[in-house]
């Protein structure tokens, strides 16, 4: 097996300037591409693609992966899909030029090219390689000021929702979807009909359309509705001794101790039983921690942006420099997982790079990273907005007086107390039951005095709190805004809902859709410097 290297023509022909004419104004990207594919996917990146493939001489050639990684590029830029992007290879004299095959009339690849060298970049790591080569092409094509491609850079995380691509479901059709699983599986290890595989095993109700319709009950009824897991549980549990009793050996093994396993687990995170103590199971009253929501997509998990917007998927977690916009990191986790679990892998992927980040620009959801602390020792800089406390009509934090020197809080009547970081402070009770200011600060009772919650960071916090008080802290805190629109745009070019199932598929496509949108800032930094040499020519004739 031998890899072949894509060697594109470097040579502009006639009919490509015509098509580099026709873009001056919409799909600007397909002439920066053919115009810098070369710089692109030079021949050291070209050896590190080659990596993905061992040439051991047999089995038939693969492909070029840096064509491929051309047409992923491609992919993003156009939403296109693998059969999509064939035809486009074929069909659209823009995919044509920049691939370097126009005129065509044979497929230059698969849609099984394409999913093999996706699996290949994923399992290689490569993709994100691709990334960062898109932050390297920007120094090699003079986009930017070299005093802007600094090694200290000016960072900021963001996050967006990301609606996962798996099927959401409620309990009932849960733990339905996970026995239909077991018995398709089932079924094609003894080569049966899965209608067979449900009258033997003795589960009729995961024959009908849907579980709910087997059931067939009064839903409105809460007797009838209570029956429902009872009943779809004894039919699972018959469903489960059945198979370990006629494929014991192939309970033990993949796929099918994976399906019993996820069966297995719905019951765990979603039923729990009834305290009338009938001995039956009944439907969990509130959500367990880290609640599988999908049977397609078992990494998908219940999040929220905000107190009132809630998804199913996972969150998308940009980094990028606020010097040059360019995007330096991405990762994707489950949307259960706060905001400061992302930041390790974004800092991992910043510092392979050789780069450090000297001023970190972060939400409040990042603030407890590691990265804030490690950024703080070497005297760098944490911009972010302070925690407000409320506390309703009554006195909150805000209106008392810390002194982290000496490690007091004073409270609006001149009341002081020592404080201890990470532990509540209690103003003593006889002092709080003699103010005058007490309707004004607390309702507890008269045995208790106002306590005040004290944070592990708050140093970091008071920190930030005088910083947001001064007009250029206010301003540093709105330089955040930038990544807010990459945010945006990112959403824009990837979409909303997920492409793929799974949190490393996906970070695979927030990778590229950022390389992507990494090339549009180049080229439109190279389109204006275009321009003012093409004025300033201009004014000196």
């Amino acid at each position: 097996m031998a890899i072949k290297r894509w060697s594109p023509s470097q040579i502009v022909s006639r009919q490509e300037k015509f098509i580099l004419g026709r873009l001056k104004r919409n799909g600007k990207l397909y002439a920066f591409l053919r115009l810098h594919r070369d710089q692109l996917f030079d021949d050291a990146f070209q050896r590190e693609l080659e990596t993905m493939y061992r040439d051991n001489g047999t089995g038939k050639d693969p492909h070029p992966p840096a064509l491929l990684a051309m047409v992923v590029l491609l992919q993003s830029y156009a939403g296109a899909s693998d059969a999509t992007a064939v035809e486009l290879s074929l069909l659209d004299l823009r995919w044509q030029m920049v691939l370097d095959c126009l005129g065509t009339v044979e497929p230059l690849f698969s849609q099984g090219a394409l999913f093999d060298f996706r699996q290949r970049l994923i399992a290689a790591d490569l993709d994100r390689r691709l990334l960062e080569r898109s932050r390297e092409l920007a120094r090699e094509t003079k986009a930017f000021d070299p005093k802007k491609l600094p090694k200290t850079l000016r960072v900021a995380m963001d996050s967006s929702p990301l609606e996962g691509a798996g099927r959401v479901e409620d309990t009932v059709n849960l733990l339905g979807h996970a026995g239909r699983k077991i018995v398709a599986c089932v079924a094609g290890l003894l080569h049966w009909t899965e209608a067979r595989v449900c009258r033997e095993a003795g589960c009729p109700l995961l024959l009908a359309a849907s579980v709910k319709q087997g059931l067939d009950l009064d839903w409105s009824d809460p007797d009838e509705k209570a029956t429902a897991i009872p009943t779809l549980i004894e039919q699972l549990t018959e469903l489960e001794q059945w198979v370990a009793a006629h494929l014991p050996d192939e309970l033990t093994r993949p796929p099918l101790d994976e399906h019993v396993a996820t069966l297995r687990q719905i019951i765990g995170q979603d039923l729990e039983p009834d305290p009338g103590g009938s001995g039956r199971l009944r439907i969990r009253q509130g959500v367990a921690e880290d609640r599988r929501v999908s049977i397609e997509d078992k990494e998908m998990r219940h999040g929220r942006k905000t107190k009132s917007k809630r998804f199913n998927g996972y969150k998308r977690h940009l980094a990028i420099d606020l010097d040059t916009l360019l995007v330096l990191a991405v990762a994707v986790l489950p949307a259960n997982r706060p905001e400061q679990d992302a930041a390790p892998s974004l800092v991992a992927d910043i510092t392979s790079q050789g780069l450090t980040i000297a001023a970190l620009y972060i939400d409040r959801g990042y603030i407890n990273a590691p990265v804030v602390d490690e950024i703080l020792a070497r005297r760098g800089r944490v911009i972010c907005r302070p925690w407000l406390a409320h506390n309703g009509t009554h006195f909150s934090k805000r209106d008392f007086t810390l002194n982290m020197r000496d490690r007091t809080i004073t409270c609006p009547a001149g009341e002081q107390q020592p404080i201890v970081l990470g532990a509540k402070v209690e103003f003593p009770a006889d002092t709080c039951r003699a103010c005058s200011l007490r309707g004004k600060c607390t309702d507890a009772g008269l045995d208790r005095g106002r306590s005040v919650a004290i944070a592990d960071n708050e140093l970091l916090q008071h920190r930030l709190r005088k910083q947001a008080a001064t007009p250029q802290g206010r301003r540093e805190l709105r330089e955040r805004v930038p990544i807010e629109h990459r945010q945006a745009h990112t959403c824009r070019r990837q979409g909303r809902h997920a492409r793929y199932l799974g949190t490393r598929k996906n970070e695979f496509d927030l990778r590229r859709a950022s390389a992507v949108s990494n090339l549009e800032v180049i080229q439109r930094l190279l389109e204006a410097q275009s321009t003012r040499a093409a004025r300033a020519v201009a004014r000196a004739a």
